[in-house]
């Protein structure tokens, strides 16, 4: 089971003062938030060095930052222009930017559900109407679903997307996104795109960038590394206009800008321009667990219904076959000492759980065993 940077044990990560390896008691096995087990990248942590010893600690210029995601996208073939872009605090705060550039009070904002919790809140949070609309049985867009939705309220609103989706790790297709700009097109619905997934495709799924379909020319995308290379403690992110977003881009507010972190934005740098080596050595370990996640799944939770995703380190656990109510988190939490997240906060995720696999196979493999052994517990009473 050799990785490359999932290496680390369990009393290694437990030295940890963030909220993953905190918030729990000490015997709980937190497979929970979206932090990984990780070292950072050598270029982040030189330039983090470099950046202390010069004293380099004031504020943030946003050029350099905004010029270093026009190469980023360029990856994926996608041509940028840095001054269609804003240098926000972080990839909520940008999703919060584009929401209030985008929509007026009282809006429509639909969502796919199940999502990313915060989803919920930013909507509600900025006076906006959240309009949950359910993904398909396989965690894919529903796009006729979506153009139904649009059509009870023509000319407003705006779509938000996870793209990579988070929980589900579905990457939508090129053909899913278009239909989808087609039709949000015809009904006057912008679209904002939360892309800070998208380092983490695993092979046998190509990441689409939001920006790269004609048809959504007037998007607004949201970016940042600090999934791909686990800076959530660094806090930027930049929203990024297509041809047609250079108003929208403007109303994104100037303060966002303000509170986004210097040290971040160096480190930011440094993972888009140098960090791409160490993070293919992490897809190949993500890829390499989520292989060893459906083994010990099929050993220890047979019954527990998971479609492997195409992205992320995030495993959507259908455990309703189990019987353990609403919220099975809280069973193996209690039952087994492991912390996964609760599908409730997510939308439609009665009975569902979501796993983060970014861990070592040493500790994978003990939290799934402690899993199957905590519904071991249940029958034997």
């Amino acid at each position: 089971m050799h990785r490359h940077v999932l290496i680390h044990d369990e009393s290694t990560c437990r030295r940890r003062t963030s909220i993953k390896w905190q918030h729990y008691d000490p015997d709980v096995l937190p497979l929970w938030v979206a932090e990984m087990d990780v070292l950072p990248a050598p270029p982040i942590a030189d330039e983090i060095r470099r950046v202390v010893a010069d004293g380099d600690l004031g504020y943030p210029v946003a050029g350099p930052y905004l010029e270093a995601v026009a190469r980023w996208y360029a990856r994926w073939s996608t041509p940028t222009d840095p001054s269609r872009m804003a240098l926000v605090t972080d990839a909520m705060s940008g999703v919060k930017g584009a929401i209030i550039a985008m929509t007026d009070p009282g809006d429509p904002v639909y969502i796919t559900v199940p999502v990313y919790p915060p989803f919920h809140s930013v909507v509600a949070g900025n006076g906006r109407q959240r309009v949950p609309v359910a993904l398909t049985a396989d965690g894919r867009l529903d796009v006729p679903a979506l153009e139904a939705a649009f059509a009870s309220a023509p000319g407003r609103g705006a779509v938000l997307l996870s793209n990579p989706h988070n929980p589900t790790g579905t990457v939508p297709t090129v053909e899913e996104l278009t239909d989808l700009a087609r039709a949000a097109e015809r009904y006057g619905v912008a679209i904002i795109s939360d892309e800070v997934h998208a380092p983490l495709v695993l092979p046998g799924a190509q990441f689409t960038p939001v920006l790269s379909i004609p048809q959504a020319a007037g998007a607004l995308s949201v970016i940042s590394p600090a999934k791909g290379w686990n800076l959530a403690g660094l806090k930027a992110a930049a929203v990024v206009g297509g041809p047609g977003a250079s108003a929208a881009i403007g109303r994104v507010p100037a303060d966002l800008a303000y509170t986004a972190s210097h040290v971040a934005v160096r480190a930011h740098i440094a993972a888009m321009d140098e960090g791409q080596g160490w993070l293919a050595d992490l897809v190949s370990d993500l890829a390499a667990n989520r292989s060893l996640l459906g083994g010990l799944m099929a050993h220890h939770l047979p019954d527990v219904r998971w479609r492997p995703g195409q992205a992320t380190y995030l495993a959507w656990l259908d455990c309703r076959p189990l019987g353990l109510g609403d919220d099975p988190a809280d069973h193996f939490v209690r039952h087994g000492r492991v912390a996964l997240n609760s599908g409730l906060p997510f939308g439609a995720g009665r009975g569902h759980a979501r796993l983060n696999f970014a861990a070592s196979p040493e500790v994978l493999v003990e939290a799934v065993r402690r899993m199957g052994h905590g519904l071991d517990q249940r029958t034997a009473r």
